[in-house]
């Protein structure tokens, strides 16, 4: 199993480039080292809670998306989401290709 942290610093590297902003903007506005934050985006380092809220801020991605790489998933109820969200990753599809039959009616 792959590390979280070296795919969630990836998918920040990835946005982070995408709006044409350098790690130490960014550090900057976490207020923490660009060594520190380059180490985020290794994987080697972590950031709190309330970093990673900010740094999904600033790089206007899903918090979600940003931690465990799901997709947002838009205007569907509270509790389909919940369903799915808390549903084993195995198991999302099966969800996905019901949802699909439920959409046939």
């Amino acid at each position: 199993m792959k590390d979280y942290k070296v795919d969630m610093g990836e998918r920040m590297k990835q946005q982070r480039k995408l709006l044409h902003m350098t790690q130490e903007q960014i550090a900057e506005k976490l207020n923490v080292s660009v060594k520190h934050y380059g180490g985020v985006e290794r994987g080697n380092a972590g950031l709190s809670i309330e970093n990673l809220i900010i740094v999904s801020d600033i790089l206007g991605i899903d918090l979600d998306y940003l931690i465990r790489g799901e997709k947002p998933i838009e205007n569907i109820p509270s509790r389909m989401k919940e369903i799915y969200l808390n549903s084993p990753p195995d198991k999302r599809q099966h969800i996905m290709e019901l949802l699909e039959v439920v959409n046939k009616f």
